[in-house]
């Protein structure tokens, strides 16, 4: 029989629960009005990603929070935001849809709550960089917004830990909430992309229809795509026709043992494949590439991924514009266009001052030739000799003394012009 002191004991003991339940609502609904504050009006993609890394941390306690993001181009989900391990790997850690724990939330859509042991998980994968198999307890969400996957949220415990379902309910909460977001910001990243490309190709058109010189021409050139393309290192290398070699005549590096990188002849390394097969080449890791180089120098420098087109007047190459990047990066075809865009108005540029040299040269040669007119025929009229005899006698008088006939025949017409 139930006493009337253990009825009011478990009345108690329900209060205290629906209390303790509430402050848990309640704690949940503040956080979650703390992230919808927080990132409903920012656009900056990075600084979202942060926010929503640090009020996970702040939620579960967590040792280690990491954010990734599905690049719908290249199929693979990319490392964006990371609380505690290894910051400079943020870009750099890839995924394809299935692969490890990550990979497999995103493909299936589906969380994954593991208490101790994750490593031993038969999904884990191990990445050489990042020392995830240190962590007991693994929580993998999916960040979902408009009913499709655009990233996944790992968060991780070193000691074994349980998640429970309110903490499982309230960040497949946050999954959904911050997806949104994410997506503005990321649009919003890709219009600021474009509008700066827009404004790269407009300063590049300006700068080659200046009246500076060809190599300041090129060197505004390599400065602009750099911070165009997020560029290491940006160089423009000229095709010297006899020789067949290409040489660095720009770039925005100050490595003094990159811009003293010997001359590559058509077909050698990368930069010489994309010259002589007239085509883009994109190189993930340069450091790994067999046909590539200078792999020591591009260790030394921290070059990972190049991308190198060549400068086009019609079907004839002049040059190559090369864009290194610090972390491997898989050149999207917008990147490749764009690239291919800069390289070809250089190639305009470069064009335009050989013509102007060659007509600066004919016209010099013209002059010339009408000075040696002159003084043939005061030769022909003093000495009355045939045309043929005058230029004889000018031509040897240039090479008895190491002068142009130009100033030979100058030194004829003086002399006949004071006696």
């Amino acid at each position: 029989m139930i006493t009337k002191e253990k009825r009011l004991k478990t009345s108690d003991e329900k209060i205290a629960q629906l209390k303790h339940s509430l402050t848990e609502k309640t704690r949940e609904l503040d956080l979650l009005r703390q992230i919808s504050e927080s990132i409903s009006c920012n656009l900056d993609l990075d600084d979202v990603l942060k926010q929503i890394i640090d009020i996970v941390v702040q939620v579960t306690r967590a040792d280690a929070c990491l954010l990734y993001l599905y690049d719908d181009r290249n199929k693979e989900l990319i490392l964006r935001a990371t609380k505690n391990p290894h910051p400079k790997l943020i870009g750099r850690i890839r995924l394809e849809l299935g692969e490890g724990i990550t990979g497999w939330v995103a493909q299936e859509r589906k969380l994954v709550a593991i208490a101790k042991n994750a490593s031993d998980d038969p999904r884990f994968k191990v990445f050489q960089h990042l020392p995830e198999d240190r962590y007991h307890a693994f929580l993998s969400i999916p960040v979902i917004s408009k009913n499709e996957v655009i990233g996944v949220i790992n968060v991780q415990h070193k000691r074994p830990h349980h998640h429970s379902a309110g903490e499982v309910a309230l960040l497949t909460t946050i999954g959904h909430q911050v997806g949104g977001a994410i997506e503005n910001a990321r649009l919003y990243e890709e219009m600021k992309k474009k509008a700066m490309q827009i404004e790269t190709l407009s300063q590049v058109s300006k700068t080659i229809a200046s009246n500076r010189y060809l190599k300041e021409i090129l060197q505004l050139i390599v400065a602009m795509t750099a911070e165009m393309m997020n560029s290491t290192i940006c160089s423009i290398m000229l095709l010297d026709d006899e020789k067949q070699e290409l040489e660095i005549v720009a770039t925005q590096s100050l490595s003094e043992e990159y811009r003293k990188k010997p001359s590559l002849k058509v077909g050698q390394s990368i930069s010489g494949q994309a010259v002589q097969q007239r085509r883009p080449i994109a190189v993930l890791d340069v450091t790994r590439e067999p046909g590539y180089m200078y792999a020591e120098l591009a260790r030394k420098e921290g070059l990972r991924s190049l991308l190198s087109v060549p400068m086009m007047i019609k079907d004839r190459a002049v040059g190559v514009i090369n864009s290194y990047t610090s972390h491997e990066h898989k050149f999207y075809d917008e990147e490749i266009k764009i690239l291919q865009a800069v390289a070809n108005q250089s190639a305009v540029a470069i064009e335009n001052t050989k013509l102007v040299r060659q007509s600066n040269e004919m016209q010099e040669a013209l002059e010339n030739r009408k000075v040696v007119e002159r003084a043939k025929g005061v030769l022909m009229r003093e000495k009355r000799i045939a045309e043929d005899e005058a230029f004889r006698i000018i031509q040897r008088k240039s090479m008895n003394t190491r002068k142009s006939m130009k100033e030979i025949a100058e030194a004829i017409i003086l002399a006949n012009e004071i006696k």
